[in-house]
């Protein structure tokens, strides 16, 4: 009648199955952000008539390191900044 809460050996498999979930989830979380920064700063670069793809190419050759976290973050936030960033990879690309 009583479940895991009075029954170690029901209990300890309880807790062995959330000890796996938590470590899966910790591992898709990360994922589920990055898809997030990507969504959001592409949105941003569509309206000034960029790609995701061109744009993080872009900053790779130019050696700039800002990490997609910050981008996002600048691209919603911040959006006059996030065009300058736009403009300085794109003059020098032309």
């Amino acid at each position: 009648m009583w479940g895991r809460k009075s029954k170690k050996s029901a209990a300890t498999e309880a807790l062995l199955h959330a000890w796996s979930h938590m470590f899966r989830d910790r591992k898709a979380k990360k994922r589920t952000f990055r898809t997030l920064w990507n969504v959001k700063i592409n949105a941003a670069l569509r309206q000034e008539g960029l790609t995701y793809s061109t744009f993080i190419k872009m900053l790779k050759d130019h050696n700039v390191e800002l990490d997609r976290k910050v981008m996002a973050d600048m691209a919603e936030h911040h959006p006059e900044s996030f065009k300058a960033v736009i403009k300085q990879v794109s003059e020098s690309t032309k």
